[in-house]
């Protein structure tokens, strides 16, 4: 029998199918990409249309979703992960092109913009004290890039098996965000360009750097489009005219 959470990403991928098929003209760009570029990619993308002819039309979910979703012939132009692992995955199956760095990320943790909760990030740090009975949001770490970095991260500091069955898992870093913003969770681990896009939270610390894994944002052309307006897309993308927008939200601009 279906889980409920298989269920629910199969009735995304039929309605992701169904919607773009409708609405992509022919020289529309259709762009899947990871949940936390939505401020700032709908900034950009809203620039490039003023002066270009075709519209762009972006999927936001969890990279692991959009990908699965490419893979199973999801008619997009462009696929930008919040990680490595999920492009690599499909440029191994031959399913897009060479992909190029874009973007880099922060991974921080958050509480309710109200919450007066203080905390040091250092090895075996307090994490599992400070949630008490309560739980800890985080994109889901057995697959989304937001939850891999933060188990990572804890598992560097020493911390994740007292938090580990404290995980409240989200389909992708916003809707952990969300969790911490409608105070459902007093803390949660996201990319420090959500905590900026939401002033219900706050963030009370920075994991370093070292550790978890580069935060890499890599672009890639799905390699069945043949779209030209998706390389002039792209192009504008990693062109200084839309560094402002990322940088403005917090992304480090790499390409």
């Amino acid at each position: 029998m279906c889980s409920k959470r298989k269920l629910w990403l199969l009735c995304l991928s039929l309605a992701v199918h169904l919607a773009f098929a409708s609405a992509a003209g022919a020289k529309d760009v259709v762009v899947f990409a990871a949940a936390s570029l939505k401020n700032a990619l709908d900034e950009a993308s809203a620039a490039y249309q003023r002066e270009a002819e075709n519209k762009v039309l972006i999927a936001y979910a969890a990279s692991s979703t959009l990908a699965k979703q490419i893979e199973n012939g999801a008619p997009a132009d462009l696929f930008i992960s919040a990680d490595l692992d999920w492009m690599d995955y499909l440029q191994q199956r031959g399913l897009i092109q060479t992909p190029l760095t874009l973007l880099g990320n922060r991974l921080v943790l958050i509480a309710p913009a109200q919450s007066t909760v203080t905390v040091e990030i250092r090895p075996g740090f307090a994490l599992a004290d400070l949630l008490g009975t309560e739980r800890l949001a985080m994109a889901d770490p057995g697959a989304v890039p937001a939850g891999r970095y933060g188990k990572a991260a804890l598992e560097a500091l020493g911390v994740w098996s007292s938090v580990a069955a404290k995980v409240a898992p989200a389909e992708d870093v916003r809707a952990a965000l969300l969790l911490v913003s409608r105070g459902e969770t007093p803390l949660g681990i996201v990319y420090a360009t959500d905590a900026a896009a939401d002033r219900g939270v706050r963030i009370i610390a920075t994991f370093p750097d070292d550790s978890h894994p580069p935060i890499v944002y890599p672009v890639g052309k799905i390699a069945a489009s043949d779209n030209p307006a998706a390389g002039a897309f792209l192009a504008y993308l990693r062109s200084d005219r839309a560094r402002p927008f990322f940088e403005r939200q917090g992304f480090m601009f790499r390409p």
